[in-house]
């Protein structure tokens, strides 16, 4: 018996190297929603996205209309549906969770220009970190530590349970952070807990494991996010192993 298409198809970059992409999938995969991914070079997104940017999805339901935009694609997701928690199921939480989304979607430009997308590279050693990339990262942190401290306080009032992420559900950020050795050093316990729960997630390892078996295809490599600062001796390049675990202490 022939099985069914899914209802979705997943159109971008590889996902070792785009946040966009990257973040449909794992709403994707980590609530078991079928698709097709369909993964394109850059020279080639003119020819599938209408507006020149990747991710976009592609719903059967609604025929030629692609829905553009990783944030405006989750929503579709979670309109589409109801039963699963895409976003918190409480009010506040929800509003809170839909703000945080949208700054880390659109903002925190310095760090977004400076350090590229690249999910299993490691650098280490004398990795610059400018001035307006450092508030960039503070203010991320604050904005994940008062997210969780809200969370727990408002979850706790409810009665209801908190299972470790940003907003209680799962609520994810594939980082920078891990990639380019970022500092933690003003972090809360709040925030750096729930970065161990969300790296260490057996779905999101899943996740990372799709990320080194495209590494093993030099069809899949783009040269300009691999080792950026080569030639400069003080900085070296590798890529994690794929046991690392996130450790919060």
């Amino acid at each position: 018996m022939a099985t069914e298409e899914p209802e979705y198809q997943l159109i971008g970059l590889h996902t070792r190297y785009s946040s966009w992409t990257s973040r449909v999938e794992a709403v994707l995969e980590y609530f078991q929603i079928p698709y097709n991914p369909v993964f394109v070079k850059i020279p080639d997104i003119k020819a599938v996205s209408p507006t020149g940017f990747v991710p976009v999805l592609e719903c059967r339901s609604l025929g030629s209309t692609p829905i553009g935009d990783s944030l405006a694609i989750c929503e579709f997701l979670a309109e589409s549906h109801p039963e699963l928690p895409l976003w918190p199921r409480d009010r506040q939480l929800r509003a809170l969770a839909r703000s945080v989304a949208s700054q880390m979607h659109s903002g925190f430009s310095a760090l977004r220009g400076t350090f590229h997308a690249n999910f299993i590279a490691r650098y280490t050693g004398n990795v610059p970190v400018s001035a307006d990339a450092r508030k960039d990262v503070q203010r991320i942190l604050s904005i994940w530590g008062e997210a969780r401290k809200t969370t727990k306080e408002r979850l706790l009032a409810l009665g209801e349970a908190d299972e470790g992420f940003l907003f209680g559900g799962v609520q994810y950020c594939r980082c920078r952070f891990r990639t380019y050795d970022l500092p933690l050093d003003t972090a809360s316990e709040d925030a750096l807990i729930w970065m161990a729960q969300m790296w260490n997630d057996p779905v999101f390892r899943g996740l990372a494991d799709k990320y080194y078996e495209q590494s093993e295809d030099p069809e899949t490599v783009i040269a300009h996010y691999d080792d950026i600062y080569r030639g400069q001796q003080d900085i070296q390049y590798g890529q994690f192993p794929r046991d690392w675990n996130f450790s919060a202490v």
